[in-house]
């Protein structure tokens, strides 16, 4: 599906090559019709959003919120797995599934960054794809409703993605995930101490060459 794809070029850092490239996102959606008409008003509200905005501006915002807060991270496993040694493991089985589909690993994004997931979808099968949204729902899920609190331009997006699944969020596993996440650091220095971790490694050879939309200089 293209509008995995769509959403997910978004959803990503903003650059002046997507900001050329919003009418023909918004005609692709339109074009394949696999969002209602409620989670397409609410995407064309984003491109009208990021059409309009001073690129500077918006990319400082894209990292206010994105960049500075374990809470909107767009990494899906920081939500699930948070600092577990399952996360490791989580990272291991995902690269796996793009390497299964051809796809190798090109960027210096980790697999489950959302954009890179959903240019992923974009480029397996239909049946494919809905079954790996499908295990994430509960994160996206979380991750709407904490974009949807802080009245976020990019919170249609996450409710068009949830829209998506083909199964209905686990309140209770929704609630976890919200309830288990860390609050915002108040300032750049506990920022910088909140993200010194040991970075995630995974096995060797991984790369998705065929993902166009991994984050620039990330």
């Amino acid at each position: 599906m293209i509008t995995f794809k769509a959403l997910g070029a978004l959803l990503d850092y903003p650059t002046a090559e997507l900001g050329q490239a919003l009418p023909e996102i918004q005609q692709a959606l339109a074009e394949e019709r696999v969002l209602d008409a409620a989670a397409m008003d609410g995407v064309k509200t984003v491109i009208a959003r990021l059409d309009a905005g001073d690129l500077l501006d918006l990319q400082e915002q894209w990292v206010g919120q994105f960049d500075r807060s374990k809470r909107l991270a767009l990494h899906l496993y920081e939500h699930s797995h948070g600092e577990s040694r399952d996360r490791g493991q989580a990272m291991v089985n995902l690269a796996l599934a793009y390497r299964m589909y051809g796809f190798e690993l090109a960027s210096s994004e980790t697999p489950d960054y959302l954009p890179l997931f959903l240019e992923f979808l974009s480029q397996v099968p239909d049946k494919v794809a809905l079954h790996h949204l499908a295990d994430a729902t509960e994160i996206l899920e979380a991750l709407r409703v904490r974009l949807a609190e802080r009245e976020s331009t990019y919170a249609p997006l996450l409710t068009a993605l949830v829209s998506l699944c083909r199964r209905s969020a686990d309140e209770e596993v929704v609630e976890a995930i919200l309830a288990g996440e860390p609050g915002d650091p108040e300032d750049l220095e506990a920022l910088d101490r909140e993200w010194a971790e040991e970075p995630v490694t995974f096995s060797p050879g991984a790369a998705l060459g065929n993902c166009a939309y991994g984050r620039a200089g990330a």
